[in-house]
């Protein structure tokens, strides 16, 4: 069975991730390329749409980054058993193939799986943990 002792990356973390990650998910597709308009210009509808320099990206892709290579394995594996590609108790061997599959690509992997922040939670919870337990300052 696997221990929250065991996990390598401290919650704040994965919290912090959760949160970028659900607002990064929340983006639309950008309707116009060419419009000029700033937010206060559109009713802020342009911040719910998904720009290249969008600050959430650039805020999510960054803490995935300083993640170390243990942290990114165990960010991975979450993903994994959130999405129920493995169970709890089977944490050592899904770790482990997360593990084999690392490359320096984790965060353009990581970013490009849909849901998420659900698969994360989902493996928090199964774990007992719960985002909701920090404040918001607590996130880092």
């Amino acid at each position: 069975m696997a221990d929250v002792d065991k996990l390598t990356i401290p919650l704040e973390k994965l919290c912090f991730i959760i949160d970028k990650a659900r607002q990064f998910d929340g983006k639309d597709v950008l309707t116009d390329p060419g419009d000029s308009s700033n937010a206060s210009d559109d009713g802020m509808r342009s911040v719910l749409e998904d720009h290249s320099n969008d600050p959430v990206y650039a805020e999510l892709t960054s803490a995935i980054w300083a993640l170390n290579e243990d942290e990114q394995v165990d960010l991975v594996t979450l993903i994994w058993l959130g999405r129920g590609d493995g169970a709890l108790n089977n944490w050592e061997e899904l770790r482990a193939e997360a593990a084999r599959d690392h490359t320096s690509r984790t965060g353009d992997y990581v970013l490009g799986i849909p849901l998420l922040s659900d698969y994360l939670e989902e493996a928090l919870s199964q774990f007992g943990l719960s985002c909701a337990d920090l404040d918001d300052s607590d996130l880092a």
